[in-house]
């Protein structure tokens, strides 16, 4: 998906920048990039980060460059920061979001006959170097950032250097979250508010649902007051958030243990393992909540081995993935041998790396393999968010199943494997259960998912559990 981080100080920016994008590292695994802004000008840095950390990319970058106004990105599609001269001045800027209607946008900016586009990925055009192309369209940058906010399909949050300070815009119905840190002589902006405590920053403010905030070493400026509605991610306190992370206000870290004790009551003893275990490491706290609720044992029966391999489902081949995934965890065979096991993940998407990790288990001696996934059934691909290089949603495992039993699959086919009251949403399950060789199979419910959020549900996006916009 994406991370961003900016600072705006009276002293040198350029060390609190690197540590701050470093800490956004879980959030992508493709390309890291700086931009700072001082008395030399605009400089820049961009790195593949694929096969090295970012830390390590950036170590020569961080004693080269010089500037009391930054902004940096994790980035896991398009190069970025990038650095534009136009007719509103010079700036950087950096994203993350998801843009559904590049085409028509960029007909729109073709249209006068005098745009180019310098910057491709993957063989299209940079969707950062588009949104730059769009604010420039208008008379002032806020205006443009407006602008794009209002044309993009999708989601669209975005951080903007100019030589006066930083302009921060949270997308328009804030499905991703942006913060503001404040210490002595400095501010810092932040997709992960964590990113910044130590670096001796505090909490001055989350911004909201298409807020717009320009913020200089001295103050931080509102310039477009939040809108009143919102749909931040769900998914992002289920998976992609890091434990420290909090989200309006919930961290993730306890919003899981409450997910996993949710996932226990709901069992209401109705299985006996041995042991209770997470698939590492999202999965874990929704364990140590089932357990602690259950009062059954958690264990650590594999151990995730994280010092060289990224995330498994990062790489753009499946195969490469599977591999991974299966590299990476190492069996404790002592914890699984002639043991009843109840194991939580945080999601089943495609279904082959838990399939594997099941077999896994029962060829190092597992008596019996239960699964909690800790979200509902992933119905629909996201529409908002760049979580998946998946092209298709028949690469979900529950979209398989219902296109074998239904043929023709309806909007309202899928409303009713939503539900999980309904006759097809249990024999959805029991399908998924035999494909995956589980012994039992209970996933997470939507009420329950919110329930565990704690926010107004109305202020969550669900999409891709219900299909619901």
């Amino acid at each position: 998906m994406g991370g961003i981080f900016g600072v705006a100080s009276k002293q040198s920016c350029t060390l609190e920048l690197f540590y701050g994008v470093d800490y956004h590292s879980h959030l992508g695994t493709r390309r890291g990039g700086m931009a700072v802004c001082g008395e030399r000008g605009f400089q820049r840095a961009i790195h593949n980060i694929e096969n090295s950390p970012f830390r390590t990319k950036f170590e020569r970058d961080v004693e080269e460059m010089e500037g009391n106004l930054g902004i940096g990105c994790i980035s896991d599609y398009e190069p970025q920061p990038l650095l534009v001269q136009s007719h509103l001045g010079s700036f950087a800027i950096t994203t993350v979001g998801k843009i559904n209607n590049m085409e028509q946008l960029l007909s729109y900016v073709y249209a006068d006959g005098n745009t180019h586009f310098q910057e491709m990925s993957g063989g299209q055009v940079n969707a950062t170097e588009l949104v730059a192309a769009l604010i420039c369209k208008k008379e002032s940058i806020v205006e443009g950032i407006q602008y794009v906010q209002e044309v993009v399909d999708g989601s669209m949050t975005l951080l903007l250097m100019t030589r006066e300070g930083l302009y921060a815009a949270r997308d328009r119905l804030g499905r991703t979250p942006l913060v503001i840190g404040k210490k002595e002589d400095a501010f810092c902006v932040s997709f992960e508010n964590f990113a910044y405590l130590n670096l001796g920053y505090t909490d001055y403010k989350e911004l909201g649902p298409a807020e717009i905030d320009f913020i200089t070493p001295d103050e931080v400026k509102v310039l477009v007051q939040p809108g009143d509605k919102m749909r931040i991610c769900s998914f992002l306190w289920v998976y992609y958030g890091y434990p420290t992370s909090s989200y309006e206000g919930v961290n993730v870290e306890e919003m899981r243990y409450r997910c996993g004790s949710m996932l226990a009551k709901r069992d209401c003893g109705s299985v006996s393992p041995d042991v209770v275990a997470g698939v590492p490491d999202s999965g874990t706290a929704h364990a140590v909540g089932y357990a602690n609720e259950s009062k059954i044992p958690f264990a650590r029966p594999f151990i995730k081995y994280t010092p060289t391999w990224p995330r498994s489902f990062m790489p753009t081949k499946q195969s490469q993935r599977n591999l991974i995934a299966r590299m990476k965890l190492i069996p404790v065979k002592a914890l699984i041998q002639n043991k009843k096991l109840l194991l939580i993940d945080d999601s089943i998407v495609r279904g082959t790396q838990l399939r594997e990790t099941t077999e896994f288990l029962y060829q190092s001696g597992a008596k019996e393999v239960h699964v909690r996934p800790a979200c509902p059934p992933l119905l629909y691909g996201c529409k908002y968010l760049n979580f998946s290089r998946s092209k298709s949603e028949m690469d979900l495992i529950t979209r398989r199943v219902i296109k074998d039993r239904e043929g023709q699959v309806t909007k309202e086919v899928l409303d009713e494997y939503a539900d999980p009251c309904s006759r097809r949403y249990e024999e959805m399950l029991e399908c998924i259960r035999k494909e995956q060789n589980f012994t039992s199979l209970r996933y997470h419910r939507l009420d329950d998912l919110e329930e565990s959020i704690g926010i107004s549900p109305c202020k969550l996006c669900t999409y891709c559990f219900n299909g619901k916009e």
